[in-house]
């Protein structure tokens, strides 16, 4: 992935390909922000924080996520995880619900979507996005 442009690998198109096709699909992301975001040398953006730089991706992908008519439906501070390997741990999660697989990936294609990756990127040491269908309860 450059600075530039995100696109998804063909993995990650397999792994959408895997979602009912008709249906929502909620995504879960967990975050840990750099102290110091960590911008490509060749970035023009002003130094920041990790979470400023969020703030700034945040600006321009809540934009996009709406347009395509998703919505973030929870996000909050992550606490110390009660079942998880030693040490893991995330600053932020949120779900963020789409109408279909095929919406979150006309979000990621979005031009104004591409313009703004480069400050999740430097936000981010480490993160997840899962996606989340829902299940038939188990009776």
């Amino acid at each position: 992935m450059s600075s530039s442009t995100h696109v998804l690998s063909d993995r990650q198109l397999q792994v959408l390909d895997t979602l009912p096709p008709d249906q929502p699909v909620v995504m879960l992301n967990l975050l840990r922000f750099h102290d110091q975001a960590a911008y490509a040398d060749t970035d023009q953006a002003e130094p920041c924080s990790g979470r400023e730089a969020y703030k700034r991706y945040s600006q321009t992908s809540l934009q996009t996520i709406a347009a395509v008519g998703g919505r973030v439906i929870f996000g909050g501070k992550a606490h110390e995880a009660l079942i998880a390997p030693q040490g893991e741990g995330w600053h932020q999660a949120f779900l963020v619900q789409y109408p279909s697989p095929a919406a979150f990936r006309a979000m990621m294609a979005m031009p104004q979507y591409q313009a703004c990756v480069h400050h999740r990127t430097a936000a981010l040491a480490d993160s997840r996005l899962i996606p989340l269908s829902a299940f038939q309860a188990l009776s």
